[in-house]
């Protein structure tokens, strides 16, 4: 991969479920199912990375792999899986954690080369990609969700923090 490897990409994809599991594992459901309003609560991430984990990376790996560009990407589901969100967040980890596990193997048992990663698929809304840039983007797509986390997790001191808020600008930011 251009600017970095698959094994720097899987060293994120590896660890976001175990992130999360010690962010959110244990804690009241004021933590994990709780958010401004408009916003996600922990919750609702969490389901929104198991839809993507059961519809989105892999399955679209696959259809670069073995179509390539002659069969366009289904569309994703954004919202998809959020009426999980009310089960308990142990199950939601759990669950994270075990499709993540399937899928890594199968990103494993590929072998990727950089003629493999320059293969290319059709995004609905994006056009021509390759799958390096899924793989990349798969993996930033965690980053950006583990900070989601942890930002709306933040926000429940919104008003309790009093003056240091000027010193938080995170928690103003639009939800």
């Amino acid at each position: 991969m251009s600017g970095l490897s698959v094994d720097d990409a899987r060293e994120i994809l590896a660890r976001t479920p175990q992130v999360l599991e010690r962010l959110l594992g244990g804690v009241s459901a004021g933590w994990t199912h709780a958010a401004p309003p408009r916003a996600w609560t922990p919750a609702k991430i969490l389901t929104h990375l198991i839809h993507g984990e059961r519809t989105d990376w892999v399955p679209r790996a696959r259809i670069i792999l073995e179509e390539g560009e002659s069969r366009p990407f289904d569309p994703f589901d954004r919202e998809g899986g959020a009426d999980e969100a009310e089960r308990p967040v142990e199950e939601l980890l759990a669950e994270l954690a075990g499709l993540r596990s399937e899928n890594l193997r199968y990103l494993d048992g590929l072998d990727l080369d950089d003629e493999a990663l320059a293969r290319r698929g059709t995004h609905p809304e994006l056009g021509s990609v390759t799958l390096e840039q899924l793989i990349a983007t798969w993996a930033a797509h965690d980053l950006g969700h583990v900070g989601h986390v942890v930002e709306v997790m933040s926000k429940r001191y919104r008003e309790t923090v009093g003056p240091w808020r000027a010193f938080l600008p995170f928690l103003d930011r639009p939800d």
